[in-house]
Formats: C-alpha cells, sequence, structure tokens
C-alpha cells in the first residue's frame, strides 16, 4: 500500500523568506507542483509511489488538485484537517511534513511519522531550492502579519 503523505502548505511554503508574502496562492501552487516528482519518486525511506495530500487554509484554499497531488482545503485550522486525515487512515504508513511542534505531536500521538519541510523543498528545481526560480527574500524579511497560507 502507498504512504500517505501529508504536507502542511502553510508551514512548507513558510519555511523559506523567499518573498511567499507577496503571493501566497502562487508560492503554494509552486510547491504543489514541485509535490508531483514526490508522488511518483517517494520521499527519504518510503519510495514511491506515494498518495501525497497537501492541505491548505487561508488565501491558498483556491489551490486546486491535480492528478498526483491532491488539494485539501481546511475549513478553519489547517492542523485540525492534517489531524483529520491522519486519524481517517489508522492501518497506513502516514507521514506528514511540517516543522510545526505542536502538530509534530498531535500526529505522532496517532502514530504518525513527520519529517520537516526540507524532505519536499531539497531538490532540484523543486519550489525553495537553489536551483529554483523567483524572488528571494532577505533571511532577516518578517513575514507580515495576517492570514496563514
Amino acid at each position: 500500500m502507498r504512504i500517505l503523505l501529508i504536507v502542511d502548505a502553510a508551514n512548507v511554503v513558510g519555511s523559506v523568506p523567499d518573498g511567499w508574502w507577496r503571493d501566497r496562492f502562487g508560492a503554494t501552487v509552486r510547491l504543489r507542483d514541485g509535490l508531483v516528482p514526490i508522488a511518483r519518486e517517494g520521499i527519504p525511506g518510503h519510495p514511491g509511489p506515494a498518495e501525497v495530500v497537501l492541505v491548505v487554509e487561508g488565501r491558498a484554499r483556491g489551490v486546486e488538485s491535480v492528478p498526483e497531488v491532491r488539494v485539501e482545503a481546511a475549513p478553519g485550522s489547517g492542523d485540525d484537517r492534517i489531524v483529520e486525515l491522519v486519524g481517517a487512515a489508522p492501518g497506513r504508513t502516514r507521514v506528514v511534513v511540517t516543522a510545526d511542534r505542536g502538530l509534530r505531536e498531535r500526529v505522532e500521538a496517532l502514530g504518525a511519522q513527520c519529517t520537516g519541510p526540507r524532505t519536499v523543498r531539497q531538490r532540484p528545481g523543486s519550489p525553495g531550492s537553489s536551483e529554483s526560480s523567483g524572488s528571494a527574500g532577505s533571511p532577516g524579511s518578517a513575514e507580515p502579519p495576517g492570514e496563514r497560507t
């Protein structure tokens, strides 16, 4: 059975200060597209194919699914939706991509594994890698207040 890879879009997009806050929707689309090869190839320790679910919230709610990546728009908290998805698949290997400590604790209590954003961002040509295109923000740039991705 394929692993279930659930990606916390807000956390992964926000993990690299590349100016994503100027276009949260576009940054999330780039992340979704960067997940397509992962759906085929898998991640370290979990060879593909993988079922990839990208959980979005806020201004990224309009991002649509593509055949290889299902996009789930959280009606409220993205973290709560991720916990629901993990809880709904108890017999599967579930891996959640996030750096959010609170979310990690919640999904690990349900038997899921966690990995950080670099797992899906450090691929040649992927969003946030040194070979990807896009505007680079300065490392000292603070995220503006407001709605999460």
